[in-house]
């Protein structure tokens, strides 16, 4: 009987830099699940599917019926589709759930994985520090602020999440083709949270992050190792467990 993997990717950031763009790197996206699908065990999409993402209550964004539909191809096959909500995408509640089967993650998750115990999260806001963004991921997440943007219209809404995506560093690098430039090796804040909760938790064989674009994959203890899943807007990376190894691949990478 075939060997049955997990693979893991991240930080898609659909919808930027415009319509066109993000239709060629969705339909990248929906070639690689029908590639993994052949031996998937699960799929997990740790974050930023969406580079703006709102649910109003009757109605979700335009677009990305192609993903939807392949997400629900796979979860009806009986292959679970695991979703862990980004900074990008906070505002997605029941949707995917509902209509596609995905499961959701509001936080970090510990599981064991033939074996193996992974610590996942998308990445953003662990460890010390960043207290400005914390603070403002707290505002975002408050139920007032959510019930208050459900109150504009959705072609208003959408339009002012989008004109900020547009103009964002992300959408900057898809334009230009440029890579993550700051990464601060031994000091960067994931490096130093997984050796943190590593310490604390030494039966912990894997940290599986997103968010920071950059494809890692690095020893930090005697067991465990960080990995940083890059992106799907410059490396089209991703991750593969076999039971036995982790695996940082490329898709589809000219």
């Amino acid at each position: 009987m075939p060997t049955k993997n997990s693979y893991f990717a991240s930080d898609f950031h659909l919808g930027i830099p415009d319509r066109q763009s993000s239709l060629v790197r969705e339909k990248k996206l929906i070639r690689w699940l029908t590639m993994v699908e052949l031996d998937a065990e699960a799929i997990y999409l740790l974050g930023d599917l969406f580079d703006f993402w709102y649910e109003y209550k009757t109605v979700v964004p335009r677009g990305y019926t192609r993903l939807f539909s392949k997400l629900a191809e796979l979860t009806e096959k009986g292959i679970p589709v695991h979703f862990f909500k980004g900074n990008h995408d906070l505002w997605a509640f029941d949707y995917l759930n509902e209509e596609s089967g995905v499961i959701i993650h509001n936080d970090t998750l510990q599981i064991e994985l033939k074996g193996k115990k992974f610590f996942m999260a998308h990445g953003d806001g662990l460890g010390h520090g960043d207290y400005r963004y914390k603070f403002m991921k707290k505002v975002f997440l408050s139920k007032l602020h959510q019930f208050l943007f459900r109150w504009l219209h959705p072609d208003i809404g959408m339009n002012i999440g989008l004109y900020f995506s547009r103009g964002s560093r992300i959408s900057n690098m898809i334009k230009e083709d440029k890579d993550e430039n700051y990464f601060l090796n031994e000091k960067e804040f994931l490096l130093v949270f997984s050796r943190e909760t590593a310490a604390k938790n030494p039966d912990i064989d894997y940290f599986v992050f997103g968010h920071r674009h950059i494809p890692t994959n690095m020893k930090i203890s005697e067991k465990a190792n960080c990995i940083i899943l890059g992106d799907w807007v410059k490396h089209f990376s991703y991750g593969k467990f076999d039971g036995e190894t982790f695996e940082i691949k490329y898709f589809e990478k000219d």
